[in-house]
């Protein structure tokens, strides 16, 4: 159909920057990246990885379970050194930690033992600010997350979606400028998801920093980005296929999925991620693919 034919970017192709003159955020250059197991056997996660990733732009990839949509992200959050291939930032080549990303997992990493006050103050320690300051920005990023009346609540003391948001503001209260997110709503109910998204809209867009979000919610990645990327099935799984989303901005999470776009564009994505869905349920299952799917 026409519409897939104007959105469907092919997997590497170019990507024009929303940030004129800027390097991109995040490049992947024909990354591949194998663990090696017990007893000298060897698993290839990703091959032949090209994204691109400008300054401001707010990309999602999304792909069948252990497609290797994690461990993109942390080879470019530098936790893993590719075995071929380059990580760039910025136009730099990465080499150890990426201190210019912040990393938002799925799993609460809040310390039971401090308040939410406390858990987003931590993030400035090592940027040797005083605690008067720290506790100044810590009560204006809570506020900013909705939390200005539990800054005294400990973690068992808040409910699931509260915790994110205690997570999201211990992460953007030392301002990086590479946001990376792995499914950080995953374990949310759909309602706390949708308030979750457009807090992170809202957030992201008052100073479009270059944002990657793993997720297995299509209609999740659709309203929240600017791009989808969608991955093959595992092993050795590399991007099948780039798309623009066409949507306008600024979006709300629950209306921008009325609108007949949205189900085009839904509808375009979803040929391509069920093709490899049904791959790597076949293969899970030790069936024989047949036309490409599964039987």
């Amino acid at each position: 159909m026409e519409l897939a034919n104007r959105l469907h970017l092919d997997a590497g192709q170019d990507l024009s920057s929303p940030q004129a003159g800027t390097p991109p955020a995040v490049t992947l250059g024909g990354l591949d990246i194998t663990f090696h197991l017990e007893g000298g056997s060897r698993y290839q996660a990703v091959t032949g990885i090209d994204l691109s990733v400008a300054a401001g732009e707010f990309v999602s990839v999304v792909g069948p379970t252990g497609c290797g949509k994690s461990t993109l992200l942390n080879a470019a959050a530098g936790l893993l050194t590719p075995s071929a291939g380059t990580v760039t930032i910025f136009g730099q080549p990465l080499a150890g930690l990426n201190r210019r990303a912040g990393y938002l997992f799925q799993a609460d990493a809040l310390m039971p033992w401090k308040t939410a006050l406390d858990n987003v103050k931590v993030a400035l320690e090592p940027m040797g600010v005083s605690d008067a300051e720290a506790d100044r920005r810590a009560r204006d990023w809570l506020a900013r997350v909705g939390l200005r009346a539990f800054v005294d609540r400990y973690p068992h003391m808040l409910s699931g979606g509260q915790r994110k948001r205690v997570a999201l503001a211990q992460m953007l209260i030392r301002d990086p400028e590479i946001l990376l997110m792995d499914e950080p709503f995953g374990p949310l109910d759909a309602q706390t998801r949708q308030i979750m998204g457009n807090l992170l809209l809202d957030l992201w867009s008052r100073d479009r920093k270059a944002l990657i979000f793993v997720t297995h919610d299509l209609e999740e990645a659709i309203a929240l980005s600017d791009r989808v990327v969608v991955m093959s099935a595992g092993p050795a799984a590399g991007i099948v296929a780039d798309y623009r989303v066409p949507l306008p901005r600024p979006r709300d999470i629950a209306e921008i999925r009325l609108e007949k776009a949205f189900h085009e564009i839904h509808r375009d994505i979803w040929v391509s991620l069920r093709v490899e869905v049904q791959k790597a349920y076949a293969m899970g299952e030790g069936k024989e693919l047949v036309g490409g799917a599964g039987a």
